[in-house]
């Protein structure tokens, strides 16, 4: 028996690979350990029931005179607080979110140092950061989310 090669068979063919070729992709995203998908946070939903509270102290951050500001340096990552607010009030914690991988997260609690806090070089890797301070002072409490790069 004689196989005859036809358009028809072209066509078949083509679609094969093509389908082998997409599937490769499909395993190796899904499959392989190299390729991890991370999630922005485990407790999703539980989290978005406190969205409102959230928002309620980003506003109380943009109402401030002076907001929390980020500075690069070759030490690390300087984190300046409004200097009209007294030092000793100020309580609460700095999160740093890698999205990339998740291994990298940490949090720091705000110890301040003349209205600064110095995040290490050591902690930090170069890239984009999610930075969360969610602070207090005063009976009042604040938030501050910014994307940085470092």
């Amino acid at each position: 028996m004689k196989l005859r090669f036809t358009w028809g068979t072209g066509i078949f063919l083509a679609m094969l690979a093509f389908m082998i070729f997409i599937l490769s992709f499909v395993y190796k995203s899904i499959a392989m350990d190299e390729y991890q998908h991370e999630l922005v946070s485990e407790d999703y939903y539980k989290e978005e029931l406190h969205y409102q509270e959230e928002i309620d102290k980003l506003n109380n951050s943009n109402s401030l005179s002076q907001n929390i500001e980020l500075v690069n340096s070759k030490e690390g990552i300087l984190v300046n607080f409004p200097k009209d607010i007294a030092e000793a009030s100020i309580v609460g914690s700095i999160y740093f979110q890698r999205l990339s991988n998740e291994k990298l997260d940490f949090t720091e609690q705000i110890r301040l140092t003349d209205h600064h806090q110095l995040i290490p070089v050591e902690k930090l890797v170069s890239g984009k950061w999610i930075v969360k301070i969610d602070w207090e002072a005063e009976q009042e409490q604040y938030l501050f989310k910014e994307t940085w790069f470092y």
